[in-house]
């Protein structure tokens, strides 16, 4: 069948069991997505709260108060200023995604975490403060640093210290923990809005307390076994291993995590490396992935959620209560992955989640044709605005079990660790590059197309879930030193694999 299939074995290679040890340093590590979940969420709320509109953003401000006596409900937002407070954190985490990349291979994942919860720490105290918009987007800027070297290097710890029969599960913890932050941003937005002065002040210095969370957390976590090999640290490495998989007979998968390492040390440059055909699948993988997950529209809905809610004439406390619902919802749908990743495996979930994304995605954008047609005026009866939140929700459940997560996943665990850095930095900065760019014209987008914006973002869903069906092989259970192998037995990836490769990685 084109398009994937299940490796046998693999994971059956490995003596071992799940340990306490490896699970609650594995839930320690996703915190890391607290820090990218909780700004995603507040982002949007705080841009919908008058007090920091006025101040900041004055004529976004009155604008949205002179369209209430008419206009069109599509452009009342567009601002690009208002766009680059929430967007600019992201071309910060892109630019920072490459330091962390060489930051990670010299000092470790740990060491990586730490730096990014210290600077996002500064930057959460420099927006609470922030008194002229240069502060505020300085603040965003050092968040967005932070946010770089948590994303860069939490998934690779994940990866690298899970058993391969649990990677999926644990690694899913990031979004996890990504999704937990937007809720908790969601809740908070809701509480600080009935705050008569300062409100945003409070909502924009919370996100220090998920900063130190990882901050204090990475200072106790364990180094991996493939870092410290990487470091020339064997014996240690070797404990690490038995602590973790909680037996003393490892000798076969550490054996394998030495010749991975002895490969990737006679890589003199895994950014030259990783272009070469023998790592196309991998490139394209770290490419696409990210860059489709942000075309399935999803952070339209994450970063302006009440802003779009407003849009469909929910008022102030009502659109921050359905940001509240869309929360719970992604929370509640992301367990639902943790659970089925490494049962059903990945592509499976991705074909459903795509599936029932392109069908809302079509929906939401007929109703608002609808009501607002071309020229943006129209009101939203309460029935058909109710109907339009629960598509909204089932089409954020959709992509919080498969593309949310699996968008994280799927690149970390395909990357052999000569490359595993450099891919991961591709990755991140894919991820982030194109998600400065939709935060940055979103608002303006949706002011030209109009409704047509949720059928522009319905065929990106449709073009990527045909490209999973017939390019991206099943990963579920495969040991991540041995994941090369899915590629030399895949209808079209196989050509770019050396014939006579025999290795592990």
């Amino acid at each position: 069948m084109a398009g994937g299939f299940a490796v046998s074995g693999g994971s059956g290679d490995y003596e071992g069991k799940v340990t306490g040890f490896v699970i609650m340093t594995c839930l320690v590590a996703a915190t890391g997505g607290l820090l990218f979940g909780y700004d995603i969420g507040i982002s949007g709320g705080v841009t919908s709260m008058d007090e920091f509109l006025l101040k900041f953003f004055p004529n976004v401000y009155h604008k949205e108060k002179n369209l209430k006596e008419g206009g069109s409900q599509y452009c009342k937002f567009n601002d690009h200023m208002l766009q680059l407070f929430t967007s600019s954190l992201y071309l910060a985490a892109l630019v920072a995604s490459f330091a962390a990349s060489i930051t990670t291979k010299a000092f470790g994942r740990k060491i990586s975490m730490l730096i990014g919860g210290l600077i996002f720490l500064i930057g959460a105290v420099l927006n609470g403060a922030a008194m002229n918009l240069g502060v505020l987007i300085l603040g965003r800027l050092l968040l967005g640093v932070g946010i770089g070297y948590a994303n860069q290097s939490v998934p690779v710890y994940l990866s690298e210290m899970a058993p391969p029969k649990l990677r999926g599960a644990l690694n899913v913890c990031f979004q996890m923990a990504v999704t937990l932050g937007i809720l908790i941003a969601n809740l908070v937005n809701y509480g600080t809005s009935t705050m008569k002065k300062n409100g945003w002040r409070v909502s924009l210095v919370l996100a220090a307390v998920p900063a130190v969370v990882m901050t204090v957390g990475a200072v106790f976590l364990p180094d991996t076994p493939n870092s410290l090999i990487d470091r020339g640290q064997k014996e240690k490495a070797k404990t690490m291993l038995q602590k973790i998989r909680g037996t003393s007979n490892v000798d076969n998968e550490f054996e394998d995590l030495i010749i991975a390492s002895d490969m990737s040390k006679q890589v003199e440059n895994p950014w030259a490396n990783i272009m070469k055909p023998r790592y196309r699948p991998q490139l394209t993988v770290a490419v696409l992935v990210p860059f489709f997950q942000q075309l399935t529209g999803i952070n339209v809905i994450m970063f302006y959620a009440p802003v779009l809610f407003k849009t469909l004439g929910f008022g102030d406390g009502a659109a921050l209560m359905t940001a509240v619902i869309t929360g719970l919802v992604n929370v509640f749908a992301t367990l639902m992955s943790i659970f089925t990743v490494d049962r059903f495996g990945r592509r499976p979930l991705f074909l459903v989640g795509g599936t029932l994304m392109i069908i809302c995605q079509i929906a939401v954008g007929s109703i608002i044709a609808s009501v607002f047609g071309v020229d943006g005026l129209g009101t939203f009866s309460k029935g058909l605005g109710n109907i339009t939140v629960a598509i909204i929700c089932v089409y954020v459940a959709a992509f919080a079990w498969s593309w949310g997560p699996l968008g994280w996943l799927v690149p970390s665990e395909v990357m052999p660790m000569e490359i595993r850095s450099a891919g991961q930095s591709i990755n991140v900065s894919v991820n982030m590059f194109f998600t400065f760019i939709i935060g940055q014209i979103f608002l303006t987008m949706l002011c030209e197309m109009k409704f047509g914006l949720f059928f522009f973002f319905g065929g990106f869903v449709v073009i990527m879930t045909l490209f999973i069906l017939f390019f991206l092989p099943e990963t579920k259970g495969i040991p991540i030193e041995d994941v090369t192998r899915i590629w030399k037995s895949h209808w079209f990836w196989k050509k770019y694999m050396p014939a006579d490769d025999n290795t592990h990685v």
